[in-house]
């Protein structure tokens, strides 16, 4: 079998290493994709309610596909940016 036809998508797939060309450190990955994967999470929790407060997922998703495992593709695919603030 060639190719990553029979791979899932999620922490295997796409690589750490993929990943770690995108964002610069470990650290700052873990805590983009779990804002982006909650930010993923409230949209379908809002859909039924008729809201329009959070974007949708930017990359095209599969049945029963978990928000983490979206937010790490758009992470790869560079459709998502880290914005430093200053601290307070």
């Amino acid at each position: 079998m060639s190719g990553t036809a029979g791979v899932p998508e999620g922490i295997t797939n796409p690589p750490i290493d993929d990943l770690l060309d995108v964002v610069d450190s470990k650290y700052r990955l873990v805590i983009m994709a779990a804002k982006r994967a909650r930010q993923i999470n409230a949209y379908y929790a809002q859909l039924g309610e008729g809201l329009l407060e959070y974007v949708g997922p930017l990359v095209e998703t599969r049945v029963q596909e978990k928000p983490l495992s979206i937010a790490l593709r758009e992470i790869r695919g560079r459709l998502l940016s880290a914005v430093e603030t200053p601290e307070s």
